[in-house]
């Protein structure tokens, strides 16, 4: 049976605290795949594509726990209040999903159970932890993003979402705009929102862990070296970003030859 969270490093000694939410496209084989063709299965629409990848590259970068979910978003988005309708969509982008018109309350209760709770109880409980043994804890969602989004091309290479912790979204920006190759969104190319999102909310400004969501465009994360070269970039910007104090002067480190 696949496991709702997937715990990596959880004793690592950075404060950051990392949380993939749409890590895995995996559909239980009693869900009869929602109905989906399989070229839909393994969509956006399904997972965000690259993400768990550079999680778990960064995580190993930055010695910093990691909680990648094991189920596909269409099961249960881990990133959405449980009862909004984003929460089980019945249409995705412009795809329907079968498997999920019509679902009875328990329905909803079971997947609840299997995908979204455990997953969310685990984080807490290691946030619970850290808090009583008087550990700083930074949350960070590591997202990526489609290119093209209903006919309209995406600008950016990357995005910063925040909400209460605008100390943290900003030093997240300076660090990513110290590269001007880079087109950066600032709370783009979505906005954190209370009925629309759970991570930052619930595990970060709820508790006043200061919080944030990075998204990398999915085409920069379409191969091994796009991975790594974004978790090369990443991993200095989140690490000094999460220090308490403000990050002064950003500089780009120098380029290695090759």
């Amino acid at each position: 049976m696949t496991e709702a969270v997937t715990a990596l490093n959880e004793a690592g000694r950075s404060s950051l605290i990392l949380v993939c939410e749409h890590a895995s496209a995996h559909i239980p084989a009693d869900y009869a795949e929602l109905g989906l063709a399989p070229e839909d299965r393994l969509r956006h629409i399904a997972w965000d594509i690259g993400a768990a990848e550079l999680a778990r590259l960064l995580s190993a970068r930055l010695d910093a726990a990691l909680f990648l979910s094991g189920y596909s978003r269409l099961m249960i988005d881990c990133n959405r209040p449980p009862g909004v309708p984003s929460s089980i969509p019945v249409r995705s982008e412009d795809t329907e999903i079968p498997g999920n018109l019509n679902l009875s309350p328990e329905g909803v209760a079971q997947r609840t159970a299997l995908c979204f709770t455990p997953f969310h109880a685990r984080i807490a409980a290691h946030l619970d932890a850290r808090a009583a043994a008087g550990r700083r804890s930074v949350v960070i969602g590591v997202h990526s993003f489609t290119p093209v989004f209903r006919g309209q091309r995406r600008v950016w290479h990357a995005g910063v979402l925040y909400g209460a912790a605008t100390a943290l979204g900003a030093n997240l920006m300076a660090g990513l705009a110290a590269d001007p190759t880079l087109v950066v969104g600032d709370n783009e190319p979505y906005r954190i929102d209370v009925t629309e999102d759970y991570t930052v909310p619930v595990h970060g400004d709820a508790r006043g862990n200061p919080a944030a969501l990075i998204e990398v465009r999915q085409d920069l994360l379409g191969d091994a070296a796009g991975i790594e070269a974004w978790a090369t970039r990443l991993a200095p910007v989140l690490e000094r970003a999460a220090l308490p104090s403000a990050p002064g002067q950003w500089h780009m480190p120098e380029r290695q030859p090759g």
